[in-house]
């Protein structure tokens, strides 16, 4: 049974199984508290079986998958599909070789909702959540109700 929601967003990040990389989690999760979020940090060599566990009990807005060792491209699509529908931000250096346009419609078939490549500003994150933010606020109904005019357009 989910356990009640804090208020404000709730956010879950992980690496994928086969990265070990700790300090990237850190600085994403301050990056979301810092925005709001209270942030479920799975750590590193996250099996996907965790995840999908941990989102038994934590609904979160977002999940964000991080990846610094190449191996995204190839693990990726599987863990995404597993999360059945959840919102899913990735990034890092996905793959080996350059990233290609095919490359992430690959991961957006597959449900991601938005893909940062190693070469991505931090900024285009931040810029995200912001826009993230923005849209909670417009389809939230007390904000509606009172700013409709903002909300309208």
């Amino acid at each position: 049974m989910p356990v009640n929601s804090p208020p404000g967003p709730v956010a879950v990040v992980a690496t994928i199984s086969s990265d070990a990389h700790s300090w990237n989690l850190v600085v994403l999760q301050l990056l979301l508290e810092e925005h709001g979020y209270t942030v479920h940090n799975l750590g590193p060599c996250t099996r996907p079986a965790e995840l999908v566990d941990c989102l038994k009990f934590v609904r979160p807005d977002l999940v964000v998958l991080s990846t610094v060792n190449g191996h995204g491209l190839i693990e990726l699509p599987q863990v995404v599909r597993s999360l059945g529908g959840t919102r899913v931000v990735v990034g890092g250096k996905l793959n080996t070789t350059r990233v290609s346009a095919g490359d992430i419609g690959r991961l957006m078939d597959v449900g991601v909702d938005r893909v940062f490549t190693e070469s991505e500003p931090l900024e285009a994150f931040l810029d995200y959540l912001r826009a993230l933010d923005s849209e909670r606020r417009s389809t939230h109904p007390a904000y509606r109700e009172m700013f409709p005019r903002a909300v309208a357009g």
